[in-house]
């Protein structure tokens, strides 16, 4: 999985990098455009993904209008949540035509935030399950749920595929009762993986992650969805019986 992810990346830059050489000799963009079979607008962000720094807030959207628009609510209605896709069920029900496919189920070393998340150093195995997620065959976003090993080590939850009927069903078929949630916002440059996958070259995303606890106090899943910032749209809930948010 690695060496396909170093090697996707790698093809990447090197396109990009061909692109800015052959405008440099001259060759026009919608040349360019029609070699490689995409929009001029495509190529110009390529470009701007070799040329430009990538670690300063951009100015706006690279395209005059996203190609398309995804709600993420937050915090996510308890009747979503709990439906046999969060992701399916929103899509649908903004009339866009979702599609999902699991990219990874296995063991990987936990990065800071989820080390922190979940209460493990970091470096630390953690089950990883990783999807990837597009509306009307746009890619939008990457989510990875995350559990600890203790936890999660065979069960449904290291399992290959899907887990139907639901994740949280299965969690709590397991013996786990939740108390509360937490969800915390990020906006920072993509990593090389996530712009590739995502196609948001020159772009930054929003990094949502929710830690779930148990009535154990027990952080049992850390779910981390990597937003295309262009593609969504955050309405925010009321909380139950505020007049204010």
């Amino acid at each position: 999985m690695a060496s396909l992810q170093g090697q996707s990346v790698e093809l990447s830059r090197i396109r990009r990098a061909a692109i800015v050489a052959a405008q440099d000799a001259g060759i026009r963009q919608d040349e360019i455009a029609r070699s490689l079979g995409v929009t001029p607008g495509r190529v110009s962000q390529m470009k701007k993904a070799v040329s430009g720094e990538g670690h300063h807030a951009p100015t706006g959207p690279v395209e005059p209008r996203p190609r398309v628009l995804v709600e993420r609510a937050l915090p996510t209605p308890p009747t979503v949540r709990g439906s046999q896709s969060l992701y399916l069920t929103e899509a649908e029900r903004q009339g866009l035509t979702p599609e999902r496919k699991m990219l990874y189920v296995g063991q990987e070393p936990a990065s800071d935030h989820v080390g922190a998340a979940l209460r493990v150093e970091p470096g630390d195995a953690v089950i990883a399950r990783r999807k990837m997620f597009w509306a009307n065959d746009v890619p939008v976003r990457i989510a990875t749920s995350f559990f600890r090993v203790d936890v999660a080590e065979n069960t449904r939850l290291d399992g290959e595929g899907f887990v139907l009927q639901t994740l949280q069903a299965a969690i709590e078929e397991m013996g786990h009762q939740f108390s509360h949630a937490t969800e915390t916002l990020t906006a920072r440059p993509p990593t090389p993986y996530e712009s590739d996958l995502l196609d948001i070259a020159g772009e930054w995303i929003v990094q949502v992650l929710r830690v779930s606890v148990s009535t154990d106090d027990l952080p049992i899943h850390a779910l981390e969805t990597i937003c295309a910032a262009s593609r969504h749209t955050f309405p925010i809930g009321q909380v139950t019986g505020s007049d204010q948010f």
